[in-house]
């Protein structure tokens, strides 16, 4: 199954436990532990005795044990995860706050436009100009840093949504609070994936392809490429005297 943690697809093992019963049948919860991210899936089904198959040959007593027979209802995550999985090439400090702002997205927006703004704040600490006084400021440091214009452009939208989340402000004509919109949320979570896409995701798939092309120049005698600078093949020699003349 895929995991509504994590959005990562595994082999599950489900449990069943006896709840009650009522006048639609024997209820029971209905339990699993994600493979990935080691979180308890909890859910609630209408459940049957169902025998256990065994081979024709053995005489043991028919054995039997509880399976959900009806549409199950899940009680933890309460809603599955709605985007795709986190890659893999992005560390668990990063991509656990950003699942949990995926998590609660549609129950509170503020909630998971403040998750995403601390994630997004411990990407630019960590990969991009370090702590500032404020994110306006790590923004403008991650920019300083490189950060391409599309990315650090957008950053100003989050920043803004980000602080509706975390200190609401009032409009400036009626004095009533600003809420932040699913629209506006689901953004946050855009960019972040784009920070994950920048920051994460491509240098590795980089380091990949460089580690494969130095293999190959080591398989013919050439040096290797260096961290992000090529370096030119030991020929000075060729280039000093030029192509070695025929013998004839």
């Amino acid at each position: 199954m895929k995991c509504p943690h994590c959005g990562i697809w595994f082999h599950d093992e489900i449990e069943v436990k006896e709840l009650d019963r009522d006048v639609d049948g024997q209820w029971g919860v209905l339990t699993r532990k994600c493979a990935k991210c080691r979180r308890l899936i909890l859910g609630v089904a209408i459940i049957k005795l169902t025998e256990i198959p065994q081979p024709s040959w053995e005489k043991k007593p028919k054995r039997y044990h509880w399976r959900p027979s009806g549409e199950e209802v899940l009680a933890r995550p309460r809603k599955p995860i709605s985007r795709d999985p986190v890659p893999t090439e992005v560390p668990d400090a990063f991509a656990n706050d950003y699942r949990e702002a995926c998590l609660v997205l549609s129950d509170s927006p503020q909630a998971s436009a403040a998750l995403s703004r601390r994630c997004l704040q411990h990407i630019l600490r960590e990969k991009a100009g370090g702590k500032r006084r404020n994110l306006t400021e790590e923004i403008r440091a991650a920019r300083d840093a490189g950060l391409p214009a599309h990315i650090a452009d957008v950053l100003d939208e989050v920043r803004a949504i980000g602080n509706f989340a975390a200190h609401p402000e009032k409009d400036e004509r009626t004095g009533e609070i600003v809420p932040v919109e699913p629209a506006e949320a689901d953004h946050n979570l855009d960019v972040i994936e784009a920070l994950f896409d920048h920051f994460f995701v491509q240098p590795a798939k980089t380091k990949k392809r460089r580690e494969a092309l130095n293999r190959k120049l080591a398989a013919v005698g050439k040096r290797p490429l260096g961290d992000g600078r090529a370096e030119k093949a030991d020929d000075s020699s060729v280039a000093a005297t030029g192509p070695t003349p025929d013998a004839d």
